[in-house]
């Protein structure tokens, strides 16, 4: 039994979330769900009062930027003012405020400051990175959770993967603003864009991308999943990745939903592992290699805005 694939779809559905990251705008409540562990928490009736407070006084910017930053557990200052701050007049302009921005919302402990910098100290305060604090997930969620959570430095594994993904996110928001023909319908982080599903004997399985991407172009519509590769891993271990998918794909719950299936975006820092893991999924038995298509993190946004084939 077969079943279409994602690329291209001509149609048009303005049906899905957008996430325009607007400098006024707001997120969407799909970008409130992804929470990091911290140590130290309000007590709960201080913590629900303050929270209350916040979410009365803060500017729709200043939520749109803890949204974000809970979204994709951590975003670099230059990724928040990409994504946030990018109408003002000028660059520095735009630096300066959300220079300011973060500055007030880190002291206000509703964002945390790692210690650990992008690019070093000479970067300045665009080095640092920003992680969303005990009382700014309260602020996104109300009274939704008790879940308690602990703060922690993230490894430089996980740190790398994490930014990695925030940045795509931000170059795709970057090109949709330049291009006229254009619209983000849905951009998923994870634990959103998860898909759980049933494998037979195995009971049920969760499929895990890093990334769901819907958008539309012209009179087209692609719908993509997307796996950040640092080379951290085999390419055994990227294949076995693969028949997860082909597994997710097999069971037709995508198609069923939406009539196609999203094609699969696997995203690597070089041509040389590129041309491997083409190599190593080209090769693998009981596979729907078409399904998956590997590309340079310079190929990426071509091939998700079917720029590039």
């Amino acid at each position: 039994m077969t079943y279409p694939l994602a690329y291209p779809l001509a149609s048009m559905n303005a049906s899905g979330i957008c996430l325009q990251m607007e400098a006024s705008g707001c997120n969407s409540g799909d970008d409130y769900s992804a929470v990091l562990d911290y140590p130290k928490t309000p007590s709960k009736r201080a913590g629900r009062g303050i929270a209350r407070r916040h979410r009365q006084q803060l500017s729709a910017r200043d939520l749109a930027v803890i949204a974000s930053v809970g979204s994709y557990r951590y975003l670099a200052a230059r990724q928040i003012e990409e994504l946030h701050f990018h109408a003002h007049a000028t660059p520095l302009t735009a630096a300066r405020a959300c220079r300011r921005a973060l500055e007030r919302l880190t002291e206000a402990e509703l964002l945390w400051r790692l210690k650990r910098r992008i690019g070093g100290v000479q970067a300045g305060s665009a080095s640092y990175v920003y992680a969303l604090a005990p009382l700014g997930q309260r602020v996104l969620l109300g009274d939704e959770t008790e879940r308690r959570v602990r703060r922690h430095e993230p490894s430089a594994e996980f740190l790398d993967h994490a930014l990695s993904v925030a940045e795509l996110v931000v170059e795709l928001h970057q090109l949709n603003r330049q291009k006229g023909n254009m619209d983000l319908l849905n951009v998923a982080p994870e634990p959103d864009c998860w898909r759980k599903f049933g494998a037979g004997l195995e009971g049920v399985r969760t499929l895990k991308p890093d990334l769901s991407v819907v958008l539309q172009v012209g009179d087209y519509e692609y719908r993509w999943f997307v796996e950040m590769d640092l080379s951290t891993h085999s390419a055994a271990a990227v294949v076995r990745k693969c028949r997860i998918y082909d597994r997710y794909w097999a069971a037709g719950i995508e198609q069923d939903r939406h009539g196609l299936f999203p094609m699969v975006l696997i995203v690597t820092p070089s041509a040389r592992r590129t041309e491997l893991l083409k190599r190593t999924i080209s090769r693998a038995s009981h596979l729907n290699t078409e399904l998956f298509v590997v590309a340079t993190t310079a190929d990426a946004t071509p091939f998700l805005t079917g720029a590039a084939s």
